[in-house]
């Protein structure tokens, strides 16, 4: 839970309840699963046989004082939910609690809900059950839906789900970014009304114990292919990784340090293939946010 979120694209965290399973390769490192077995190590809240820990009344509050200072500020406030779970993981005893953060929303208007799942497919009758879906059958007005898209594997599973929703904003998070993705044909509206098209591109490397690299082409391709659809791109960070050099021959080659490591544009490892970089582990605060000498911090145009 937290005001003033450290996450770059929100303002606030809010948990509802804590727990999730692992079920692609972006998990493997989950810096939530980390957390929750630092903090509540007498609960198993990953994994086969785990709880969901409900968030405390007190916790349900703090969304509703956010909400106030919006209001008095005039100035709409983004609340990330949820960092530490997956509100579309379909369990019979998140059915109540589902039920009581669309409440939550609905009587919150002033803050812009993002939800961000990795099982998308599940957003449209779990938030029908769950009460997300207004009236008019789209997901309230304040509701900002994303996907995490780690690699082209999961953006072809993933993203057409997504499309499905019908949502004020469709955002994508690609990080860890653990591959080159193509996002052509989501990237422009077809002919639909209103757009079927993407709103926002989060991308960002791995941070934290295991951290895996990402290649530099992969974050600016993502860039590059927002720009020219006119979609808002944020970079959020390198992660652990940072580039040192572009490496264009074998004859550039140099003895690897301990704390450094190839890697060519298919994620490879070795001294093969295309763009292949050098990339040392510095650590996310050293390694930085700026991609080709400048942040990217851009939101989405919201839609009325």
């Amino acid at each position: 839970m937290g005001k003033n979120s450290a996450i770059e694209w929100t303002d606030h965290t809010f948990n509802p309840w804590w727990g999730c399973m692992k079920i692609s390769p972006a998990c493997a490192n989950c810096y939530a699963a980390t957390s929750a077995a630092r903090w509540r190590p007498d609960v198993q809240l990953w994994g086969p046989g785990s709880i969901r820990q409900v968030a405390s009344d007190r916790a349900w509050n703090e969304p509703l004082r956010w909400n106030r200072a919006a209001e008095k500020a005039g100035v709409r406030a983004r609340v990330f939910c949820a960092s530490m779970a997956d509100v579309f993981e379909d369990l019979p005893e998140l059915e109540e609690s589902r039920y009581r953060l669309a409440r939550l929303i609905a009587s919150t208007r002033s803050l812009d809900w993002l939800l961000l799942t990795k099982r998308p497919e599940n957003v449209m009758r779990l938030a029908t059950e769950g009460r997300l879906i207004n009236s008019a059958g789209r997901l309230d007005g304040n509701v900002w839906l994303g996907t995490t898209v780690e690699d082209q594997q999961r953006a072809d599973e993933r993203i057409p789900a997504l499309m499905e929703v019908p949502a004020r904003v469709r955002f994508l998070s690609c990080e860890p970014l653990l591959g080159p993705i193509d996002l052509e044909r989501w990237l422009y509206a077809q002919d639909h009304a209103p757009p079927r098209c993407l709103d926002w591109i989060i991308a960002g490397g791995e941070s934290g114990p295991g951290a895996r690299p990402m290649h530099p082409d992969w974050a600016r391709s993502l860039r590059d292919q927002a720009v020219a659809a006119g979609v808002s791109f944020h970079f959020k960070q390198w992660g652990a990784w940072a580039p040192v050099e572009a490496l264009a021959t074998l004859d550039e080659v140099r003895p690897l340090a301990r704390d450094e490591r190839w890697l060519n544009d298919t994620g490879g490892h070795g001294f093969h293939g295309e763009a292949v970089w050098r990339m040392r582990c510095v650590g996310k605060g050293a390694a930085g946010r700026e991609l080709d000498g400048r942040t990217w911090d851009e939101f989405p145009r919201v839609r009325p």
